[in-house]
């Protein structure tokens, strides 16, 4: 595996675990052992991290690079994973609409399809996306990738990426 897909994919680890956890918060704010208030870290990781910045670095270094070597994927498979993005960020604004209305049963409802959907699009980009760049792509140009990839994140903050590591455990 090439350290561009390592990247990405503990990105998409860190999500996951972020997803279960949320799960778990969600039973306890239903059981009356959480307040539905907690949401609102967890939307921000999702905001911050998910979107921050692993859709960051797919949006303005990867799915670019991928469509200079091939424009078909402008109008597939990338196309498709751009508007899930924008899918996911309306689907947070819901949520968070939700858990600011006090709407716990809302709110899980809502998560509920959002995680479904952003766990049906890791497993696209696991195993279509980041083959077909590791397929398209040499070595070096990878490699410009995750140079890339290390400013995106100096951009938005190392040590606040590794925070939001840390809170998700």
């Amino acid at each position: 595996m090439n350290e561009v897909v390592k990247v990405l994919t503990g990105e998409h680890e860190n999500i996951k675990r972020a997803i279960e956890h949320t799960h778990r918060l969600f039973a306890d704010i239903l059981s009356g052992n959480a307040e539905l208030n907690m949401m609102l870290e967890r939307i921000d990781f999702f905001r911050n991290y998910a979107d921050g910045y692993h859709h960051h670095k797919e949006e303005e270094v990867l799915f670019p690079e991928m469509i200079k070597r091939n424009e078909m994927l402008e109008y597939g498979v990338i196309h498709e994973m751009l508007q899930n993005h924008e899918d996911f960020r309306e689907m947070l604004s819901e949520l968070e609409d939700a858990v600011n209305d006090g709407d716990a049963e809302g709110a899980k409802k809502k998560f509920e399809v959002y995680a479904e959907a952003l766990l049906e699009h890791i497993a696209v980009e696991d195993e279509e996306v980041f083959q077909i760049a590791e397929t398209i792509m040499s070595e070096d140009e990878l490699l410009t990738v995750l140079y890339r990839f290390e400013d995106c994140d100096r951009e938005l903050g190392v040590d606040e990426k590794k925070e939001w590591e840390k809170k998700i455990g």
